[in-house]
């Protein structure tokens, strides 16, 4: 008799059985010949994942959790999950042989590694004769062909790529693949099961080298099953639904004032295409509010950043990146340890980055926040900084929006209205004013009274005694004074732009200069205009920008 061949779904961004089309078309193609084929679903743990990519010890523990969950679902299919140990490009090889291997599905990955990865393992597959079926979910939008749509180019801003989206057809999820007869997945064992039965189990948070003794209680569990419980409990609230609207949600309440399945749509556990059909669904025939800010416009900020970052060489970075401003930030390990730790001596910004260091998450205006602070606003530090801290401590830490926000709230792409800061003490105030959120994750000041727990070096010394903190002992001074420091790099950002249009311009004249004299009809030379016509038409905008830098500096 014929040695069955093996199918293998290769689980990557989509850790989920529902919605998910590389799954199903493995699943369906086992159920209609089980006598041919088997189905190995896997999951590669690769241990060089740290030499590329900054885990805590937070998200570990999600995507721990998550492949257990996954396990479980696939085992209510006659499945289970084979979690395969080592470098994709070095097991595959030996699989595609041991295994008998005749399908590899997955989920097409945009991020660097990712992409020269997958080439290493197409070229394999090829070598061993072994077919691949490769699906697009991730997004709701395919960004290649929203690129082709703006004539090869991505669209750089929001409304751009909302227009180009809005021609295209919104695929609708599928639902999770139905079972598998009995023995659709039970292959004949392999060398490495009959060592160790439990060799494919899931990984233990052991294995992962995560202490969970030094870790806070886990508020925001990872794995598909959660992800579905949360979803349904937040679009349950209709009305909230229908009149959410981002920039009013509190970024420090004591419990979240949004959905909080950033996390699951980054690790694929809910998919995005099932999300947006829901909210779809309520909103229908509904008064409700509308993109940019509506959970619709959250999702195609999500779209946005994807689209941009699927063909943006070095997008990650500011050298080489050709839609980044050119900083010249400080490098200050002393204020970036600050920072990172919770110790700038701001409550505000001090209490958010503890909330991220101990529980994985903050809101997205608190993200805001802190991430102006850390560039433009106070610190003067680069954005890039500040996304490997994101990528390090966030759950829902994903390559294309950790950069794109960075460049964004940095003002160093998307975004460029530099001159308008956050402040690090009024804007906390606005959402809370007693500073309940400061007082949870700030506990040395505790005691402080709403007067002044957002400026404790206001109290006099006989009151910070009183109060059982002594700023610049139990409670670091600020590291910069924000009144003054938040003008100066408003200056130096403007200085930055200045410097930066004034090298595109120089470029572009360089261009013209070359193109400056073409051949007519009669096969002469003749000079263009475009140069003068350019400038004449940039100078009143530049002094009406330069007027508004010195209004809000007046205000400041």
């Amino acid at each position: 008799m014929a040695k069955r061949e093996t199918i293998i779904h290769w689980f990557r961004k989509g850790l989920r059985i529902h919605d998910n089309p590389s799954l199903s078309m493995a699943v369906d193609k086992v159920r209609a010949n089980p006598a041919k084929y088997c189905l190995r679903p896997i999951f590669v743990l690769d241990p060089g994942i740290r030499k590329w990519l900054r885990v805590g010890p937070n998200r570990w523990r999600f995507l721990q959790q998550t492949l257990a969950d996954l396990d479980e679902n696939l085992r209510s299919l006659n499945s289970r999950l084979y979690v395969v140990r080592g470098n994709p490009v070095e097991v595959f090889p030996k699989l595609f042989t041991e295994w008998n291997v005749s399908l590899l599905t997955f989920e097409h990955d945009i991020e660097p590694y990712a992409v020269k990865r997958d080439k290493t393992v197409e070229e394999q597959a090829k070598k061993h004769h072994v077919e691949l079926h490769i699906e697009k979910s991730h997004t709701i939008f395919d960004p290649e062909a929203i690129v082709k749509k703006n004539a090869g180019k991505p669209p750089l801003t929001y409304q751009r790529y909302a227009t180009l989206a809005s021609a295209c057809k919104i695929p609708q999820p599928l639902p999770a693949p139905q079972k598998l007869p009995a023995n659709g997945s039970t292959p004949e064992a392999d060398k490495e099961e009959r060592k160790n039965p439990s060799c494919y189990d899931p990984p233990t948070m052991k294995e992962l080298d995560v202490k969970e003794t030094t870790m806070s209680d886990c508020k925001f569990p990872g794995g598909e099953t959660e992800a579905l419980r949360r979803m349904n409990e937040v679009l349950g609230r209709k009305a909230w639904v229908c009149n959410f609207e981002k920039p009013n949600t509190s970024p420090n309440s004591l419990e979240p004032s949004t959905t909080v399945l950033s996390p699951y749509l980054k690790f694929g556990c809910l998919s995005v295409r099932l999300f947006y059909s829901r909210i779809s669904e309520i909103i229908k025939g509904q008064k409700h509010s509308q993109p940019p800010v509506s959970l619709i416009g959250q999702i195609m900020w999500r779209e946005f950043y994807y689209c941009v970052a699927a063909v943006t060489p070095n997008y990650d970075k500011m050298v080489g990146n050709g839609i980044c401003m050119q900083v010249d930030w400080d490098s200050n390990n002393d204020h970036l340890e600050a920072w990172t730790h919770g110790r700038t001596g701001y409550p505000f910004i001090d209490a958010i980055m503890r909330q991220l260091r101990q529980e994985g998450w903050i809101h997205h205006l608190a993200r805001h926040a802190v991430a102006c602070f850390l560039t433009r606003g106070d610190l003067w530090i680069s954005w890039e900084e500040g996304q490997r801290v994101f990528e390090e401590l966030l759950l829902d830490a994903d390559w294309a929006l950790n950069a794109g926000n960075w460049m964004w709230l940095s003002a160093s792409a998307f975004f460029h209205q530099f001159f308008r800061v956050y402040s690090p003490v009024a804007f906390g105030k606005k959402t809370d004013p007693e500073g309940k959120f400061i007082k949870k994750y700030v506990p040395e000041l505790s005691r402080f009274p709403a007067g002044i727990i957002y400026e404790p070096w206001k109290a006099n010394l006989e009151t910070q005694k009183k109060l059982g903190c002594i700023i610049g002992k139990d409670y670091p001074k600020r590291i910069v004074v924000h009144e003054d420091i938040s003008k100066v790099n408003i200056q130096r950002m403007s200085a930055a732009y200045k410097r930066n249009k004034a090298q595109k311009d120089g470029v572009k004249e360089d261009e013209e200069s070359a193109s400056s004299v073409s051949s007519g009809p009669s096969g002469k030379k003749r000079p263009s205009s475009s140069v003068s016509s350019t400038k004449g038409k940039a100078a009143p905008k530049k002094r009406k920008i330069e007027a508004t830098i010195e209004k809000f500096l007046k205000k400041k």
